[in-house]
């Protein structure tokens, strides 16, 4: 039996340049080979197939394919193509994809991105799918490099070194209350910051302390937090239907602009960096690339 290592790619061109041409000197010139060089390699295919594969032309014309060669015609013309579709680069086409993408994020950015990415995607891809995950820290390493998470979105704390970072947007923090508000319009000062209630948006820790209390005992001061939740999703309404404060990321409370007024934090707060990361594996794949390029839209940026 043939051993496939004994044949190479010139022996498969040099037996479709022959099948075509039927004559050993037109063969070598469309091989840009020599006549020696070609008369070499169909001593190497009578070696490898067993048999002749060619004879002189009785008319004198030439070389004449055996039964045996014309056999082995269409699938020599299989083997170049499918040689050839190998070489294609590999391309993603998003209008006929049925992906479904993974992201995991928290929901701070989810909140941010989450109607602007898909309102960019349904217009290039209407059968993708998408899906927002929590991100399990402990887990994400594996889960990028293993596929069953294509982007992760975030800030830098908690990123491997080894992920390929591109920064979606900068944030800054703004304190919320709602519309009509018994405290007015007026700019806040650190004293009825201090003394009004608030809400605090807390998952790890003291759910009723966080960085902006950190920052306030830094001054030897305290404000009143009365009610915390671990969910950026539910602070807005809350907040808009109570005298509750609350300091978040400016851009996800410009989302509820309709019923919240937004105001600058009295101390100084730390702007945030939101940026996607993902496996170096995946850094030319074509779904991958298409998938970032539509985040960068929705973040206002161009690929």
């Amino acid at each position: 039996m043939m051993r496939i290592s004994e044949i190479d790619i010139d022996l498969l061109l040099t037996l479709d340049a022959l099948l075509t041409d039927q004559n050993i000197t037109h063969a070598a010139v469309r091989l840009g080979i020599s006549q020696p060089a070609m008369s070499a390699r169909l001593v190497r295919l009578r070696h490898l197939f067993g048999e002749p594969l060619f004879i002189p032309s009785p008319q004198g014309r030439g070389v004449l394919p055996t039964p045996g060669a014309e056999m082995l015609r269409p699938r020599v013309t299989h083997a170049l193509h499918s040689l050839a579709a190998l070489l294609e680069p590999v391309r993603f086409d998003a209008a006929q994809s049925h992906r479904t993408f993974v992201i995991a994020l928290h929901e701070n950015p989810a909140l941010t991105l989450g109607s602007d990415l898909l309102n960019q995607i349904r217009k290039a891809a209407p059968a993708v799918r998408l899906r927002f995950a929590l991100p399990e820290m402990k887990r994400l390493p594996a889960q990028l490099e293993e596929g069953e998470v294509d982007l992760y979105i975030g800030i830098n704390a908690g990123a491997h070194d080894s992920w390929i970072r591109r920064k979606l947007f900068d944030d800054t923090f703004a304190t919320a209350q709602r519309k009509g508000h018994p405290r007015g319009q007026q700019p806040l000062d650190l004293n009825t910051f201090c003394n009004l209630p608030h809400l605090v948006v807390s998952s790890v820790g003291d759910p009723f302390t966080g960085f902006i209390d950190q920052t306030l005992a830094d001054m030897g001061l305290q404000r009143q937090v009365v009610m915390s939740t671990q969910s950026y999703a539910m602070a807005p309404p809350v907040i808009a239907g109570t005298d509750l404060l609350c300091t978040l990321p400016r851009r996800m409370l410009q989302r509820f602009s309709e019923t919240l007024d937004l105001f600058s934090p009295p101390m100084p707060v730390s702007p945030i960096a939101i940026s996607m990361y993902w496996h170096p594996k995946n850094n030319h794949d074509p779904a991958s690339k298409w998938l970032r390029s539509q985040l960068l839209a929705a973040a206002g940026l161009e690929s």
